[in-house]
């Protein structure tokens, strides 16, 4: 595919392969972009930016809400390319691609949304005869960096409230995972956006991204993807909004009194999803001594019943990650973990990209499975023994995106959502769970900012506050 700058769809000599992480293979190529193409990207975007301020809110609407439709009728192409770029298995495929849909249906509603407020400015010592009110204005130029985990929807979660609330957008995609972005890009134009209104880079962070971020003609900044990428983008961007969707090593609780089946369906589900590479995935699990044995037997069985293989076979239930090197990377730590004296309860192998789904119990956080984020099949199991060291231990952690509780018991689950310092809190599921509306976001190093199209909305936005003098 070609990228699309200034409104054309654009070549390069130099091309990136992208490649299907199951086998290797060749899908597509894509350009390899410069920082002259991101020069003339934000130069494009900056005309967009004036026609879509320009451009009502209803019509904003309509034009995403197109989109959406023509999303449905394309959804199992983008569902196949999806799997074939990320490596996630089909149903996963189909799902991004349907809760992609989603999100921009849910960003067009917000186009209709923008609203300010009034204020009586005579509660102020020296505001008698004075009438004030907000407007929310759009930002600008918005720059959207995304990750390859799921290539489409949180493309969309940037994408849609940008034009929503009336700004241009350059998108940057994983160089792993471009093409669902430039179908997305396809989507927008036959549904009518205005060409200049959106621009799609593709290559590497290091030029292409470093290149958006610091260029002070774009005014705001939208991420996901690891802590480390997000500090270094925090530093280039200088004066400019960022939102921050970073990375985590979420901590799941199991209490004496939870449900060891619905726990252990939880736990595979939030572990091993996308082969564990989402930012929310379950990979501490913190479980009471009293249950600690009888844990492992209910989930050993159940993680052991997620066959590998072929993504694009729906009887396969886990894929491949993205690069061989991160599969060698997983093996590393759970390695590490044993010879530290933790012990392996299933897994632990690899071949190429495909990682075995791997439970190590016995624990100790100290250790680098435990404490850093792994982004991968395998799940840390430790021993507590009560409520206030499990949520210390929780909190012993740089992250905070995502954390879970197992409980019956009405007091600790309120003790867990109110002490726990993390932006998502589940009772009783997995950490690994989003509805696309909600808001959406970490507190300390996983992260800054909400998402969800209304609350992206708010961040991509500027407040005037207009004041008439009587």
């Amino acid at each position: 595919m070609k990228m699309f700058i200034a409104g054309e769809w654009v070549d390069r000599d130099e091309r990136i392969d992208v490649l299907n992480p199951f086998d290797g293979s060749i899908i597509d190529t894509v350009p390899n972009g410069t920082p002259a193409d991101v020069d003339a990207a934000i130069a494009s975007a900056e005309r967009g930016a004036k026609v879509m301020a320009a451009m009502s809110a209803y019509d904003r609407y309509k034009i995403l809400h197109r989109a959406g439709e023509i999303m449905t009728e394309r959804a199992a192409d983008l569902g196949k390319t999806i799997t074939l770029e990320e490596g996630k298995v089909i149903a996963e495929g189909m799902g991004e691609a349907a809760r992609a849909q989603e999100t921009i249906e849910l960003s067009a509603e917000e186009a209709k949304r923008l609203t300010g407020e009034t204020l009586d400015l005579s509660g102020a010592s020296n505001g008698a005869g004075k009438f004030g009110f907000t407007l929310r204005v759009p930002c600008g130029v918005v720059a959207a960096i995304t990750p390859f985990n799921f290539p489409l929807n949180l493309v969309c979660h940037k994408v849609g409230p940008a034009l929503a609330a009336g700004n241009s957008i350059v998108v940057k995609p994983a160089t792993d995972t471009p093409l669902s972005s430039l179908k997305l890009v396809e989507i927008l134009l036959q549904a009518g956006l205005p060409p200049e209104a959106i621009q799609c880079v593709t290559g590497p962070g290091g030029s292409v991204g470093d290149s958006i971020s610091a260029d002070p003609r774009v005014r705001k900044i939208s991420f996901t993807g690891s802590r480390d990428i997000g500090e270094h983008i925090c530093k280039t961007a200088g004066l400019k909004k960022v939102t921050m969707e970073l990375g985590s090593n979420s901590p799941l609780i199991v209490m004496a009194d939870a449900d060891l089946e619905k726990v252990a369906a939880a736990t595979a589900s939030s572990g091993f999803a996308n082969a564990g590479q989402v930012c929310i995935s379950a990979q501490r699990i913190l479980v009471n001594e009293a249950i600690y044995a009888d844990f492992l037997d209910v989930l050993k069985p159940t993680v052991e019943g997620l066959t590998t293989g072929n993504p694009m076979d729906e009887n396969t239930k886990m894929g491949p990650m993205i690069r061989e090197r991160d599969a060698e990377r997983v093996h590393s730590w759970i390695q590490d973990a044993v010879s530290g004296g933790a012990q392996l309860v299933t897994g632990g192998t690899r071949e190429g990209t495909l990682h075995a789904p791997t439970i190590v119990a016995d624990v100790d956080p100290g250790m680098r499975l435990s404490c850093d984020e792994i982004f991968g099949p395998a799940i840390a199991v430790s021993r507590f023994d009560d409520i206030d060291r499990a949520i210390a231990v929780a909190n012993d952690t740089n992250y905070g995106l995502s954390a879970a509780i197992f409980t019956e018991n009405i007091n600790w689950a309120l003790q867990y959502a109110q002490q726990v310092h993390s932006g998502n809190i589940h009772i009783n599921w997995g950490t690994q769970w989003r509805a696309d509306l909600m808001p959406y976001g970490g507190f300390k190093d996983s992260g800054m900012g909400k998402e969800g199209p209304k609350y992206a909305v708010e961040e991509m936005t500027e407040t005037k506050m207009v004041v008439i003098h009587q």
